[in-house]
């Protein structure tokens, strides 16, 4: 069994307010969890109105696995034209 963490930095350059921004990460974090069977969850600035960090956890049988399901993960994130990935950081466990 092999598991790992992905830890997002986001930057939101266009929401003025907490509604705003949850209107844009709200996706992301759904979108995650119904594509690719993961956890997730908005981790840090969740006080900042242009700020958000969300981790995602996965759990698979192989490491070849695990990393391909993380790279597709962080594809995706990169896709919202709204935001912009300011760091990314992974942890194998």
């Amino acid at each position: 069994m092999h598991a790992a963490a992905l830890e997002l930095d986001l930057h939101l350059p266009h929401p003025r307010s907490l509604k705003a921004k949850r209107a844009v990460v709200k996706p992301v974090i759904e979108g995650c969890r119904r594509r690719f069977g993961v956890s997730v969850a908005e981790v840090d600035h969740q006080d900042q109105w242009q700020r958000a960090g969300i981790a995602i956890a996965a759990v698979a049988s192989s490491h070849r696995q695990l990393e391909e399901v993380l790279d597709a993960v962080e594809r995706f994130v990169w896709s919202f034209p709204e935001l912009e990935v300011v760091s990314c950081e992974r942890t194998w466990i």
